[in-house]
Formats: structure tokens, sequence, C-alpha cells
């Protein structure tokens, strides 16, 4: 069924001055595809979701979000959002729209912001309006705050296939990376709620004393990166390594995933974490590592309407060495890994659009929305 469009903010889409390059070709293992940038003049563009006319909805780093046809045409910065702390990798983070935001007008966001007592990361929701962002507030603050250090806030968002639940990640923070082992501790999780934003009755550490309920699991270090697979219904979580042990998480209900406890990365200095131990009992095993490191930010499976050229594998956005990695899927299995536009930009966030082509958000001062489309 076809959804209505709803005249959100049309008066916003005006703003010119779109920098587009003519599409390159470039070759893949599966075929060839053109690229070429859709928008640009983003100050590092974070996450995004598509709205059920087509058009998406983008948020900046710095505390802005705009509207981006499918054309690439930008809109002037939405009204409304709240102050967020726009210091080292903090600021507006993630923002979906909800599920059922064709009746509900809702939006999830994540940020940086400062309560008493410091900085931490918040979930908060809002309504989309023609007049911007309304009736928000907070619905989670990744307790406790921390005053010092601006690292580490993990901050992204994925609802449930069903759209009853919503899923966030926290980062450790970085100062006390200890963190994220402690369950009375939201930094350093992957945190689980439904679409209300209350704790699920079904979560693994509820009723626990002492525990926080809202978490789903725990020993993540900086995950920037969710998705679930289509073809299987898992989710699946990427996360930042030190130098080195970047990792790709199958998540599980209760699981511990080992930070710091467990690594496959060293200190930046070089030095051994954890005794060089990368496996524990009771800790979970990433399904792939990587070192030397590749920064994974931001991942999506293609999903059943995506062009013929993506489907059937993961794909993850890297910061460093900056390009795009396409993981081949079956089932939950890895069975093949192919770099792409590899060295050419620090990427942020994977997107599918609605017609199935493969964007990319840029983590740059003019960043850019890129579109790769089948030779």
């Amino acid at each position: 069924m076809s959804l209505p469009r709803r005249p959100l903010i049309a008066a916003l889409l005006a703003t010119p001055g779109i920098a587009r390059a003519q599409s390159e070709t470039e070759r893949s293992e599966r075929g060839a595809f053109r690229w070429r940038v859709l928008a640009s003049g983003l100050e590092n563009p974070w996450g995004g979701g598509f709205l059920p006319d087509g058009r998406l909805l983008l948020s900046e780093r710095a505390g802005r979000a705009r509207l981006m046809a499918p054309d690439g045409t930008l809109s002037a910065p939405l009204p409304g959002l709240p102050e967020v702390v726009a210091e080292g990798q903090g600021g507006l983070l993630d923002i979906q729209p909800a599920p059922d935001f064709a009746t509900s007008s809702e939006v999830f966001f994540t940020s940086a912001t400062y309560v008493q007592g410091g900085v931490l990361t918040r979930l908060s929701r809002a309504r989309l309006t023609p007049r911007g962002f309304e009736a928000v507030r907070p619905v989670l603050d990744a307790t406790p705050a921390q005053e010092r250090g601006r690292l580490h806030y993990g901050g992204r968002l994925a609802f449930s296939p069903d759209g009853a639940h919503l899923f966030l990640t926290t980062g450790d923070r970085n100062n006390s990376r200890e963190r994220a082992q402690k369950l009375n501790d939201l930094a350093g999780k992957v945190i689980r709620l439904t679409r209300q934003g209350e704790i699920p009755h079904d979560n693994p550490f509820l009723g626990q004393a002492g525990l926080r309920g809202e978490i789903f699991t725990y020993g993540h270090r900086n995950p920037q990166g969710i998705a679930f697979n289509p073809a299987t219904g898992s989710l699946f979580l990427a996360e930042f390594g030190p130098r080195g042990g970047d990792e790709l998480n199958l998540i599980l209900p209760g699981r511990n995933f080992g930070w710091p406890e467990v690594t496959y990365g060293r200190e930046y200095s070089g030095r051994q974490i954890a005794g060089g131990r990368t496996s524990a009992p009771g800790m979970s095993e990433p399904v792939r590592q990587w070192t030397p490191s590749v920064s994974p930010s931001g991942i999506n499976f293609a999903p059943t309407h995506a062009q013929p050229l993506w489907r059937g594998a993961l794909y993850i956005a890297c910061l460093n060495t900056p390009g795009l990695l396409r993981l081949q899927m079956e089932g939950d299995a890895v069975v093949a890994e192919e770099r792409l536009l590899w060295g050419r930009a620090r990427m942020r966030q994977v997107l599918f659009a609605p017609d199935g082509a493969l964007l990319l958000l840029t983590d740059e001062s003019r960043g850019r929305v890129l579109r790769l489309d089948a030779a």
C-alpha cells in the first residue's frame, strides 16, 4: 500500500548551490557502478532516514537537521532542535523517522548533551511538522554523565523490522573504559526500548537488583553501526577498536562482547590491552575483526528493493582507511569482502534510497551525499 505524501516543510526545500559532479564509473567484483555527488555543503553529516514521501531527513554533527529531496536539493536547517555539545566526536548524531511516521510524524534522534555533572549520549523524540521540530523531549540519558572527555558517544539507532523496538548504541566515553562492563551504567552498551520509549518486559537484565533494565548487550567500545539482516532478522553491530581490533558483532540478548577485558587491538602507543587477551570464557567473539583498523561507522544491509548489484551484502562506511566495505553474506556468515571507493573520502553512513540506489554520507566539514548506481 502506498503511503500518502505529507506537505512537510515544503517551503524550506529551496536552498540552491548544490555542487554536483559528472558521474564516474568504477568496477566491483559484482559489476560496474557509477557514482556522483548528489548533494554537498553539509557539515559532517552523520545519519538519516527516509520519510514516506521519499525525502531524506539528515543530521549534521554541528547541531542541524535538513531535508534532502530525491534530486539532492537541500532544505534550510529545520528549526526546533535543542542545543548539543558539538565538541570532539560529539554533536547531533543519528536521526530516524519512527516506523509509523506517516501517522505520528515522530522522529527519534541522538546527541551529545550537557546535563548536571557533565556530558552524555541522549536519546530524544520530537514531532516533525511544517514549522520544524516540536514537542521535543528526552527519552533516555546514558548515565552517568562525564565531565571530562568528548569521545566515544556511540549514538546509532535502529528499529526492529516489526517496528516494535528501538535499539540505541552507546560508547564507553573513553576516559573510563571499564564502564562498558558495568551493568549499572549505560555507557558501552546496546540499549533496547519499545517504540514508545519504555523498557521491554523481556530485556535480559530487567528486574535484577542494581542492574539497568534498558541494557540488551554490553562490553562495547564505540559502536556506530547497527542494522538488521533482512535475510535472517538478526541484528549486527560494528564498533571501533583502538589501534586495530575493529569488530563486526552478531547481537544476541544478554551477551558480553568483552571490551576492555578482551580485544584484538592495542593502545595507540602500541602497548597491549588486557594482557593481549583476545578471548575469554563468557565473552562473545566477533563475526569479523579488522587489524589494521578500517574505522567502521554506519552500516546497512541491502534491502530487497536495492538494485540487484547491491543485494545480498552488508555495507560498512569506513573512516580510516576511508571508503566503503562490502561484505557478501550467506545467512549471517560473511563469505567475501570487497573494498570500494577506497581512499576516496571518509564515509560516515550508508543508506539505501527508495529507488534502490546506494547513498553514502561523507564525514567532512563540506560533507557530501554520494549516489551509487549500477552501471
